[in-house]
Parts: C-alpha cells; structure tokens; sequence
C-alpha cells in the first residue's frame, strides 16, 4: 500500500492548506500528524512546515498571538503538543515559555466538584470528550518532559471520572457531553447527558487514552484502568462498526437511519487509536486484522486523488459543538445538518495519524 500519511502530509503542504487563521487546536492536530511523517522520513521540509506555522504564533517572549488563558477554553492547550516536540528538536527558550504559559492554564482552570476540567468558561460545569484529547494529553506529554511525576494521578482521574460520568451501561458507548448541572438546553434533566454518541467526540476520546498511555507511567496503579477504559470503548466501537465499509458513522449507533452518514474524521481517529493501541499493546494482537481492515475502509471510502496527483479527504463533518447556539442542541437532526466538507484539519490530522501508525503496524 502507498504511504498515504506522506502523500497526504505533502498534499496538505502542496495545496497552502490555511492553518494560521487562528491559535486552533485543528491546526496543532495536524502538524502532529506531519510531524509523525518527519519522524518517519527524516525529511527535514515537514520540521521545517511545522516550525512556519508555529512560528506565526509563538513570540520570542513566549506569548501567543490569539491566546488568552482567562478564557479557561481547554481546546487551546491541544497545539502545546507540537510546541513540545518542537522545543525537544531545536532547544529554542521561546516553545518552552510558551509551553509554561499553556501550562499556567492547567493549574487554575475551574473543574467539575469530581474534580474534571470545565470544557471552557463560557461552557461551565460541562465535561465535553473533546476535551480529554486537547487538556489531559497534553497535561500528560508536558509533566513527561517536564513535571512531576505524582501528577499523572490527575491525568487518570480525568479519563476515569469522565467514563463514570458519559458511559451509556446499555451500549458501553460514551454521550458527548456531561453538565454537572443539568442546565444545557442539550442536557438530560435527569442525567445532565447529551443525547447522542457522535462518532468524533467518541474518536477524540480513545485517540487521546492512547496518546496518554504512551508516556503514562508503567508503575502507576491507574494504568491499567486506562488500558481496561480503552479496551471497552473499542469492543463496544467495533459493534457499530459499518460492516460493509468497516468504518463509521457520523451517529455511532443509528447507521441506518435517514440522513446518517460515513464519517471521516470521526473514522481516522478510532482507527488511529486502534492500529496505536495494538501497535503498543494496550489492545490485543488479534485486534490487528480488524484495525489494518478499517484503515483499508478509510482509503476505499473517503481518499480521492486529484488530477494534479494530490490526495483528498472526503466527508468531513465540518464542526458540531453543543450549546451557544440554539440549533446546537446535540439532536440527530442537528449532527447531521452540519456542513460535510473535505479537507479539513479536524480530519487530515486523524488521517495522517493513522496513515503513519499503519505504517508502523
């Protein structure tokens, strides 16, 4: 098979995809995908891309242009990652102050009475799956290099805490959001949970065990109830599993309702997750046929190439949050009446991801 994680990370490189419009976790996704390509072909243009692009953000005193701590907004930490990798390769002081101020907003950020971290300010009390991907991996990549190693008890309590709390018992699936207070327009009134499983906040959330466990400590007691989370979500992912296709709607659990659809970015990340997880062992070897199947499922359904020899991504969902605005009221109607389009960050990271780690596997 051709190495689409190079094919794509050039395609992305070839055609000025925009990711500097804003300080945006989407962005950071995808530089962490092209970094995986770097790594893999030692060519320097993709360190090269990736330091461009962060450069863009990141002053010489460590501040970020377009981020603000008191926004408490926990998709902001996601791009600390690559500015982690970055410091590692280049030494340079300004990713390290950068990575202390993003650091900053981890130590104060207002949490949930069990001790989770709000999704952002403006969205208080609410544990969103998005959120473990952008807060607890990154929390955990940064006290790996820099912190404490006692703090990695809190990194669990953020993925334990947030299974007890969004886990369907019927299913073994996970809602996509909490409200501790039971006061979102998209909350229960008797469970405070969203009513759907969306396949990219499920997808964010195993993508993230799988990053977390990679520099979790082997001696710590809550490894192994990661490991078991994680083994639960993908029994239970690969149930609704498009058995045609083998790979996954944009609503886990109602494929063959009208208007449902095969998801790409949603797809990338479980695959992702599953070809890292056996890769690494958190997830058994028997597991490799069905991972190495789906990755197949992403190519056959969603990867185009153009008449000038770069790839596509297809059927991307382009953006569906909860709550700020009234449509947004986590009902199946609204999942799937949010644009579908292509090559867009949110997708071309999981993508390139998981086009690498098949490398790898």
């Amino acid at each position: 098979m051709k190495n689409y994680a190079k094919w794509m990370a050039d395609s992305v490189i070839e055609r000025n995809t925009n990711l500097t419009d804003h300080w945006g976790y989407e962005y950071g996704l995808t530089l962490d995908g092209i970094a995986e390509v770097w790594k893999q072909t030692g060519d320097e243009k993709y360190l090269d891309y990736i330091v461009e692009i962060m450069d863009h953000f990141v002053q010489e005193d460590g501040n970020i242009i377009g981020y603000r701590l008191n926004e408490y907004n926990i998709d902001h930490l996601n791009n600390g990652k690559i500015l982690i990798t970055l410091y590692k390769e280049t030494g340079n002081e300004k990713y390290k102050k950068a990575l202390e101020l993003l650091k900053k907003q981890i130590e104060t950020q207002p949490r949930t009475t069990e001790g989770v971290f709000w999704h952002k300010n403006i969205y208080p009390n609410q544990i969103w799956l998005d959120g473990l991907y952008m807060g607890a991996t990154f929390y955990a990549k940064y006290i790996k290099e820099f912190g404490e190693v006692s703090e990695f008890n809190d990194i669990a309590h953020q993925f334990i805490i947030c299974e007890k709390n969004l886990k369907d018992e019927k299913t073994g699936l996970l809602y996509h959001a909490f409200d501790e207070k039971k006061e979102q327009n998209w909350a229960n009134e008797e469970t405070g949970l969203s009513p759907h499983f969306w396949s990219r906040a499920m997808g964010w959330y195993v993508m993230a065990l799988v990053d977390t466990l990679e520099v979790f400590p082997e001696d710590n007691e809550n490894r192994e109830k990661l490991i078991l989370i994680l083994n639960n979500c993908m029994t239970n992912l690969i149930k609704v599993e498009d058995k045609e296709s083998h790979v996954w709607y944009q609503v886990l659990d109602e494929g063959q309702r009208k208007g449902n659809y095969l998801e790409a970015s949603g797809s990338s990340m479980i695959v992702y997750a599953l070809l890292k997880g056996v890769r690494k062992g958190y997830l058994p070897k028997r597991l490799k046929k069905t991972a190495k199947t789906a990755y197949e499922g992403l190519i056959n359904e969603f990867i185009l190439e153009t008449k000038e020899g770069l790839i596509n991504l297809n059927k991307i969902c382009y953006v569906a949050g909860l709550g700020g605005k009234e449509k947004r009221d986590g009902s199946f109607a609204y999942y799937i009446s949010e644009p579908i389009v292509s090559n867009e960050p949110k997708g071309l990271g999981p993508f390139i991801l998981a086009s690498a780690e098949n490398q790898l596997l």
